[in-house]
This record gives C-alpha cells, sequence and structure tokens, in this order.
C-alpha cells in the first residue's frame, strides 16, 4: 500500500478588511520501503474569489496551476474512474490548484506550504470563511497536530464571531482586531472549517435559517440566530452584585482550597466600580464577611479576611446557600458563584428538599453559577440548582486548574450590558428555542440561539431586556425565515444537527434529572437516528445492525426505555455521574457541531444536514425506510453517475462516501449498485474488506489479472503492477495523488 502519514496541518489566516490571506503548512512522511511522486491537488474553498497562489516544497519554489471548476471536475473523475475509489467526487464542484511534487524517499518526509488569498462572501451580514481541512481524513494515520489560527483585522468594529463547525477560542485584542484559534491533536477531520463574523456599530441580531427539502416526515424550517452586544467604547455596563459562595470543609484542604482562593482574590480584584459583593465560607458552620452587600471597593477588606481562612469541618450547603440568596436585591442583576467539592454532610442533606428551599428564597433575578469540584460533588443538586436559576454547572476534575477556569469565567460575565432577555418573532411562528431561558448578554460574548419554525415569513423581531433597572426594546426589521434553502452544500447546513445536539443534551439531562418517560425516549432516540448524535445513551446507531424504518425504531425505543429506567437509580455522584453531567450539559449547551466519538469512525458519517450508516457493505441515509421506500439505481461509474454527481452536488458528496450508497435529492432516493468490476489484462483496485466499516474506502489492495515479470513487492509481499515501465496505480490522499516510484521492466 502506498498511503502517507501526514504529520501535522497548520493553517494561519490573516482577515483585513474582508480580504482573506491563508498560508496551510503540512508535513507528509512516507512510511513504505519505496520512493512515491505524484501530484498535489488542493480544492479551492467554497464561494472564494481566489487571487494568486504560491506553493513551496521543502522550502523551493514549485509552479502550480490553478483549474477552474469544470477542468477540476474531470481531474477528479478521472481519478475515480481509474481507482473505482469516489472519495473526490465531495469536490467535484470545486476548482483546483494543482502541482508536480518531487519524489519522496522511503521513511522520509516533504514539507508543503501553500499561501492563497482570497475575497469573503457575506451571507445576510455575516462574512464567511472556508478552509476544506476535510481533506485530511484520507491520511493513513490520525493527523498528530491539527491548528488554525484566524487574525480578524477590520476597519469597523468587530461584532459576532462565530464557528458552526468547530469549537474555537476566540480572544478580542479590541474592537477592530481578534484572534480566533482551533486546535487538535490525534484526529482525522472530516468536515471543513468555517467561520461566521459581523462588522458594525449597532447593536448586532443575525439569522441564519435552513430547510432541508429531502424531509417529508419533519418539513420544518430550522433557525439560528446570532447576539452580540454593543462593543463601542462609550457602552455602558450595567452594575451587578456578586455573592461569592465557597466551601471550606476539611475535603477542601489543600490546592484546591488555595486555587480557590487565588480565583476569589481574582474576582475581588476585578469587580466593576459600580459592583457590589458579598462573601461567603461555609463547613460545619458559615461565616459571612459582611451583613450587607458591599461596593467593590471594600474588596481588599475581604480578601485580607479570605486570607485568613482554613479548611476543616463538615458540609452546610443549604444554609450557606440560603444566606446568599437572603442578600439578594430584586433591583439588580445578581451572580451567585457557588464553589463545593462535597455532598451535604451536616444541617438539611436532602437535596430536593435544599432545592426546594433556594427556590422558594430566591428572587427571579438571581443567576447561580455552580462550580463542582472533583467527583464527591452531587450532580443532581448542582445541575437543578442553575437550571431552577437560569446558571450553569463547571465541573472541575482532578488535574485542571480550578483558579484559571474560575477566573476564565468571571471575565466573561464580568460586564453585563442586558439582562433578562425576551425575544418577540412577530409573525414567525417558532418553537424549540434553546437555550431557554436565554442568558445574559455580556460586553466582548455573544449568544448563539437555535430553534425551528413552521413557514416561511419575513417579520420584525423585537429583542427586549433590562438595564439599569430599566426595560429597553430593540427592533430588527424585515428578517427573513426562508422558505427555501438555497444553499445545499454550505457549512449552515450543519444548523439542523447543531440543534439536535442541543435538543438531545436537554431532554438527556431532563431524563437524568427528572427520571425517563417513554415520549422523552423517544425523541431521543428519534432525533439520535436522524441526525447522528452518539453518546453513550444512544449507541443504537454503531451497536445495531440498520436502525432505521418504524419497527425498528420502535423496538429501539422500547429497548432503551427500559434501560433508562434502570439507569435512573445510579447515584448523582462519583466519577461516572460527573463525567455523564459534564458531557450531557456540554451537547445541551453546544455552539458547533460535536465530533462523532471513535467507536463510529466508519459506520457513520455527516454528509450535509444528513446522516449516512454503514450496513452491509452500503452507505444508507438514514431519511431511508427499507419497509416502504424504493430506489431508483444507478450504476457505479456509469454516464448517468457522472451526470448526477455534476448537477447535484449534494448527491455527489454522498456518492464520495463509496462504491454502494443510498441517498435521497428531490424526493428521489438513488442506490449506486456495482456490476462485474473484472476486466482480463488490466488491474482492479477492490475494497480490502467487502464488509470494511472505515468510512471512504482509500485502502486499497491491488487486484493482479495480468502480472508483470520481476515487479517489485510492498512491504506486506503485494506486487506492484506495472505497465511499460511504469506504475499505473494513483491513490489519493490529502489531495496528494502519488505515483509510486518506477518499476523494473
Amino acid at each position: 500500500m502506498s498511503q502517507l502519514v501526514i504529520r501535522y496541518h497548520h493553517v494561519t489566516v490573516t482577515i483585513e478588511d474582508q480580504i482573506a490571506t491563508t498560508h496551510v503548512d503540512q508535513v507528509f512522511y512516507n512510511p513504505n520501503d519505496w520512493a512515491v511522486e505524484g501530484e498535489y491537488v488542493f480544492p479551492i474553498p467554497i464561494d472564494a474569489a481566489v487571487g494568486d497562489f504560491v506553493l513551496w516544497i521543502d522550502g523551493e519554489p514549485v509552479q502550480g496551476e490553478v483549474l477552474d471548476a469544470e477542468q477540476a471536475r474531470r481531474v477528479y473523475e478521472e481519478i475515480v474512474a481509474n481507482l473505482r475509489d469516489p472519495a473526490l467526487l465531495e469536490y467535484a464542484d470545486r476548482g483546483a490548484l494543482r502541482a508536480k511534487v518531487f519524489p519522496i524517499p522511503p521513511m522520509a518526509e516533504r514539507r508543503i506550504e501553500l499561501e492563497y488569498t482570497q475575497a469573503l462572501t457575506a451571507e445576510n451580514d455575516l462574512v464567511r470563511y472556508i478552509y476544506p481541512l476535510n481533506t485530511e481524513k484520507f491520511s493513513a494515520e490520525p493527523l498528530e497536530d491539527v491548528s488554525i489560527t484566524v487574525q480578524l483585522i477590520e476597519s469597523q468594529p468587530i461584532r459576532a464571531v462565530y464557528s458552526p463547525t468547530h469549537s474555537v477560542s476566540i480572544h478580542r485584542e479590541n474592537n477592530h482586531d481578534v484572534l480566533i484559534g482551533y486546535e487538535d491533536q490525534d484526529v482525522l477531520p472530516e468536515k471543513d472549517f468555517s467561520l461566521y463574523y459581523s462588522l458594525g456599530e449597532s447593536e448586532a441580531l443575525h439569522l441564519l435559517t435552513f430547510r432541508d427539502p429531502d424531509e417529508i416526515d419533519d418539513p420544518d424550517g430550522f433557525f439560528l440566530m446570532l447576539l452580540a452586544p454593543g462593543i463601542r467604547d462609550s457602552v455602558r455596563t450595567v452594575p451587578k452584585d456578586i455573592l461569592l459562595v465557597l466551601d471550606r470543609s476539611g475535603s477542601m484542604d489543600g490546592e484546591k482550597f488555595r486555587q480557590s482562593q487565588e480565583a476569589i482574590r481574582y474576582i475581588l480584584n476585578n469587580l466593576n466600580p459600580e459592583d457590589r459583593f458579598n462573601l461567603i465560607t461555609f463547613s460545619t458552620g458559615v461565616d459571612v464577611f459582611s451583613q450587607d452587600l458591599l461596593p467593590a471597593s471594600k474588596g481588599g477588606e475581604a480578601i485580607r479576611w479570605l486570607n485568613r481562612m482554613h479548611a476543616e469541618g463538615s458540609t452546610d450547603i443549604n444554609r450557606a446557600l440560603l444566606e446568599a440568596v437572603s442578600l439578594a436585591e430584586k433591583d439588580r442583576p445578581t451572580y451567585l458563584i457557588f464553589l463545593t467539592d462535597g455532598l451535604p454532610t451536616v444541617g438539611i442533606v436532602d437535596s430536593q428538599q435544599i432545592i426546594e428551599n433556594i427556590a422558594d428564597a430566591a428572587p427571579k433575578n438571581l443567576s447561580i453559577f455552580a462550580f463542582g469540584v472533583g467527583f464527591d460533588v452531587d450532580t443532581f443538586l448542582l445541575d437543578t440548582l442553575v437550571k431552577n436559576h437560569h446558571g450553569s454547572t463547571t465541573y472541575v476534575v482532578p488535574g485542571e486548574q480550578l483558579d484559571e477556569i474560575l477566573s476564565g469565567f468571571y471575565n466573561k460575565i464580568r460586564a453585563p450590558v442586558l439582562t433578562d432577555l425576551k425575544l418577540d418573532f412577530g409573525e414567525a411562528f417558532t418553537y424549540d428555542i434553546f437555550p431557554d431561558p436565554l442568558p445574559d448578554l455580556f460586553v466582548g460574548t455573544q449568544v448563539v440561539i437555535v430553534g425551528r419554525y413552521r413557514d416561511g415569513v419575513t417579520t420584525d423581531i423585537l429583542l427586549s431586556g433590562v438595564v439599569d433597572g430599566k426595560k429597553e426594546t430593540f427592533e430588527y426589521k424585515d428578517q427573513v425565515f426562508r422558505e427555501e434553502s438555497f444553499d445545499l452544500s454550505g457549512s449552515i447546513t450543519a444548523l439542523p444537527r447543531l440543534w439536535a445536539t442541543r435538543k438531545i443534551g436537554y431532554l438527556l439531562n431532563q431524563v437524568r434529572l427528572n427520571g425517563p418517560d417513554q415520549e422523552t425516549i423517544d425523541q431521543i432516540v428519534r432525533l439520535s437516528i436522524r441526525y447522528g448524535i452518539i453518546t453513550p445513551y444512544t449507541s443504537y446507531l454503531v451497536t445495531e445492525p440498520l436502525p432505521l424504518g418504524p419497527a425498528e425504531r420502535e423496538r429501539i425505543i422500547t429497548e432503551e426505555f427500559s434501560e433508562f429506567k434502570a439507569q435512573a437509580i445510579l447515584p448523582s455522584f462519583g466519577k461516572e455521574a460527573v463525567e455523564r453531567a459534564e458531557g450531557q450539559s456540554s451537547l445541551e449547551s453546544a455552539d458547533s457541531v460535536v465530533s462523532e466519538p471513535e467507536e463510529a469512525i466508519g459506520k457513520v458519517r455527516i454528509i450535509g444536514s444528513h446522516t449516512f450508516v454503514y450496513h452491509d457493505g452500503v452507505w444508507v441515509d438514514t431519511l431511508f425506510e427499507p419497509e416502504h421506500m424504493s430506489t431508483e439505481k444507478i450504476e457505479f461509474l456509469s454516464d448517468d453517475y457522472f451526470k448526477l454527481t455534476r448537477n447535484v452536488p449534494e448527491l455527489a458528496q454522498a456518492f464520495a462516501l463509496g462504491e454502494r450508497v443510498i441517498a435521497v435529492s428531490g424526493g428521489i432516493f438513488y442506490e449506486v449498485t456495482v456490476g462485474d468490476r473484472s476486466e482480463p489484462g488490466n488491474v482492479t483496485l477492490i475494497p480490502k474488506d467487502e464488509q470494511n466499516e472505515e468510512s471512504t474506502p482509500v485502502v486499497t489492495e491491488l487486484k493482479i489479472t495480468k502480472s508483470i515479470p520481476d515487479a517489485p513487492e510492498t512491504a506486506d509481499g503485494t506486487p506492484i503492477v506495472c505497465s511499460s515501465g511504469l506504475v499505473i496505480a494513483f491513490v489519493p490522499l490529502a489531495f496528494l495523488g502519488f505515483r509510486l516510484h518506477k518499476c523494473k521492466k
């Protein structure tokens, strides 16, 4: 076999006034005991108006050729036809850069650098940047290191910054300079990197919508809304109250308590001038720094008081929280930061009773943010408290830096500009909106809202909130909920899966906190199958023979309901409980689509808004119901096959999965079939295993129907087939097509 390994893939992007310069740095390693050479083929990003390409190989400039979409398509189709491997069809609607590659010696590396410029396009007032990262899924082994760094420099203020495809860090240098970062290790990327950002001075609301034309049973649309507060220098942050509640029981002694003290010092030193605060520590008893809320200027005194504290005693959570809640006033946004590492052990220890006590005492403007340290925390107690009081739980597992996590959290909530948010969608009928309730809006942050809508309509949207105790309303006129989607290949096709991720996370949390019921389990199963959301509790996609059709779904729902009922009695503390709570909450709050777990690789693939599962050598769209649906058969590599891939880009992406696929377009299910592939005197590439569970069968072996004397062999003894002294095998790999070095004649 002649596949290469990609050591790393680093991308550095500078976007200045909507002109993006992308620099790609990759290192390829040849693990074979022979040299390889070939062509480097890089797909031009979707919608890109690309300028000059510059290509280097090991620091030497190389002449490249830019192919338009039609030229590139012919190259892709030729490779597909010769190899009988459809992997490149995914890019059949894109142009490409093509260049010769110098031979890579055995056990050697070759560094390839590429740079190009492009003018970015805007979609609904959002500027969109896409990088074709998913080409690296063809690597023979997972990439050791992948990173994308984007520097945004704009003359207008930068507002919302968002990636629907990857979890990114966002650092604002100032209103005009933002740094975005993504990195991962030991991964085979399977989706392009997408980034959206907006510009301007006013309060921002951006609406994106998507409706899947092939969805029959559930035809309603999906929407994503980005809310970003004003970031003008003159924007006035809302004065807030901070209540700090710190567990100092004996189990906190040592590094945990030291880091907790350090984090609280940071918060107290970084209060806004008009903020107020109080500090409460608790163990067997409760110690309150002051009987009243104090101005930020008193933070130094509280720090000196905290420095004298040490950890000892038991854990009276109920009394500590009631003391804190009693200090909250109704006319200011109040954030209670609660930090504990254990279960209640004195006073009232029943979690449900504590929850009810706090619910009775807390005003509506109070938000509770809990930090559970270690594995001995009561996840039911913490998660129910924060859900009842529109906050969030952060679990800090052993080895993580508590002080860094807590201070980082405070930086996000430091400057509120709008609290108690409400949205009025006017004439649009919307439902299943997440998050619910909406969180407060802070300077330098944004709220990503996803939901469903019924009919296409143009409407005015009203956003209301409280500033300085007064209600303010912002009007966004002529917002369009589209009746149809015009872009079925872009990154917005990830929107349905993002919505489904959040809803499944919400439903799983409902089951965990309130117990299972048949209707909730039914929703979890159906959403998981349709959108390919795999969790430890929705693993049937990778364990069932073919979880499609009403009968199979009903069987799985019944089995899962029984299993969920058994799981409901599991303890709410311990390592498994914390990991379960953390995982489900991360789904509910996800801002980007989740990657498939390792056990799903080769069994579940996401193409646009559709999910495909692998069964008996066929990739099947989960919209297909075998009991009462028929297919229109298309022979692999036939004229009709290539005609479809040219005219319907989403079908080309689906057909790229393998030789046998069932995919839908325009209400028709197409089934790709394979005829007789053997021709005497030729080389035929066949899958290594007809039951291969890999997502794309690029791992191939050569079936020889006409042997060549004295042909060299691969490391595993497979002969290399030659013709007129040249190897004719051409294997696509991360858009590197490699010919094996010359064979013996």
